[in-house]
């Protein structure tokens, strides 16, 4: 049986030691980070990055993120190094290899193999004192006081800093080359992300059916309307401009300031300011108005300001957008 509050306990210190070590790797930082970066963005070349055991996942989550915001990245896996994959090394490239000792065999196999090509070499190490960081030009320190783990032996804290070193790296090359939103959705096409970065409001709305009323509208006309296209609201129009906005909410309301909602038009109960969306605004835009404004219906419009659809706060559920 688990005892859950042992559970809760382990779990904590492990968040506990975890925190402390990226703590004392904060206090640490030297300016070796910013001679990283100089030299990647002087060569001009590719960063390779390499590793053994849990380091060479470390560093392919590295990889990945480098790739993905606009520095171009491979991952060389330590072992396979000597059978082949020395071959993807370019003149050019940077090569970063991540070992928390910095002592292994197969590191001490492939650093000099580096060296030989020429290529500017960086540690991510947890050892300043390792033959790595010995042969390295530049040291970027992850060196940490103890593991997470019980028996100090599996690799937690060291791992850690070895990834968020990656990041800080990532994240300072992002703002070096000033990387914007819209170079990040190049490299980000598929999936929820890719959908926040491409859909616009119009991409989605379109989908909807087009609820629209004119001023002199009864009552059960605009209900009607309502209730067949499903949006909870319409729009008021004039000759396909939007002159106001009537929603489930105006029909409650009407119901208790009279008893006569059957004489009012679609002009007694609108509200003749409805907040509205271009249709080329991204679909991310439109989430800011419906919190901020705590609505459930934007009205959207074309190009000219002329009645385009309608959105409503589900669809961006419905399009995995939320």
């Amino acid at each position: 049986m688990v005892n859950r509050n042992s559970v809760k306990n382990s779990a904590l210190k492990t968040l506990k030691i975890e925190i402390e070590n990226l703590q004392k790797l904060h206090q640490n930082m030297d300016e070796s980070i910013i001679d990283c970066v100089e030299i990647i963005l002087s060569n001009g070349g590719r960063v390779v990055i390499s590793g053994i055991g849990k380091s060479a996942i470390i560093a392919q989550k590295i990889v990945s993120t480098l790739n993905s915001t606009g520095t171009p990245a491979l991952f060389m896996h330590a072992a396979d190094a000597v059978h082949g994959d020395l071959g993807m090394i370019q003149k050019s490239d940077v090569v970063i290899i991540l070992s928390n000792s910095g002592n292994t065999a197969e590191i001490k196999t492939l650093v000099p193999l580096i060296k030989s090509f020429g290529n500017v070499l960086v540690a991510f190490t947890g050892n300043n004192e390792s033959f790595l960081a010995n042969n390295a030009d530049i040291i970027i320190s992850c060196k940490i006081e103890k593991e997470a783990c019980p028996l100090n032996l599996a690799p937690t804290s060291s791992t850690t800093a070895q990834m968020v070193m990656g990041d800080a790296l990532a994240v300072a090359l992002i703002e070096c080359r000033n990387f914007k939103s819209e170079d990040f959705s190049k490299f980000h096409p598929g999936g929820a992300l890719g959908k926040k970065l491409y859909t616009t409001v119009g991409d989605i709305c379109a989908k909807n059916q087009l609820p629209k009323v004119n001023l002199e509208s009864s009552f059960s006309e605009i209900v009607n309307e309502i209730s067949s296209k499903r949006l909870g609201a319409t729009a008021v129009l004039v000759e396909n401009k939007v002159f106001g906005i009537i929603t489930d909410g105006d029909i409650r309301r009407a119901f208790q300031k009279t008893t006569q909602v059957n004489t009012l038009n679609a002009s007694e109960m609108m509200n003749p300011i409805p907040k509205t969306i271009e249709k080329d605004a991204l679909a991310t835009e439109s989430l800011q108005l419906f919190t901020i404004h705590n609505i459930s219906q934007l009205i959207v419009l074309d190009n000219t300001g002329d009645y385009f659809g309608m959105l409503h706060l589900h669809d961006l559920s419905r399009e995995e957008i939320i």
